[in-house]
């Protein structure tokens, strides 16, 4: 109550302000945005997991195409690393889905694979890949491409 007897009305900000906290990355103080990685190799997996969560990334996994593209649809991630060569189906399929579908097409895509083949690179960019990371990947090659991939505007 005021001192005039009248209720008072308390309002509670919550601070939902996008910020970068020194990564580099925009992101919420409340949600940790999530990336799927979907790779075959366990150790490929916690690799690119090592580096993302420093940067305040919650890493899902995937570990062959049905799953990456299941993961997809339940987590909404922000983006998505996915392998070319996996068990179940290859990244190329998986990327085609990922494009047909209005849940999942807006989701950027970095292919990271060991694929050196030239026309890999290209089709997987016609699919609507955003980058393509040859393996192995360092933690700033990855951190760039990352960032390109989710503030494209900003280049």
């Amino acid at each position: 109550m005021d001192q005039g007897g009248r209720p008072t009305l308390i309002v509670i900000r919550v601070c939902a302000d996008i910020y970068s906290g020194g990564s580099g990355f925009a992101r919420s103080p409340f949600l940790m945005p999530k990336i799927l990685i979907a790779d075959d190799s366990p150790v490929q997996r916690q690799l690119l997991a090592s580096f993302l969560s420093p940067k305040g990334f919650e890493a899902v996994f995937a570990v062959d195409a049905l799953q990456a593209w299941m993961a997809a649809l339940r987590s909404a991630p922000q983006l998505i690393l996915l392998d070319i060569n996996m068990p179940g189906g290859t990244g190329m399929e998986v990327l085609k889905r990922l494009r047909m579908s209005t849940k999942t097409q807006h989701i950027p895509v970095i292919v990271v694979s060991g694929e050196e083949n030239p026309a890999t690179e290209s089709m997987a960019q016609s699919l609507g890949a955003v980058g393509f990371l040859h393996k192995p990947v360092g933690q700033e090659q990855l951190c760039a491409a990352m960032d390109r991939a989710l503030h494209p505007a900003e280049q």
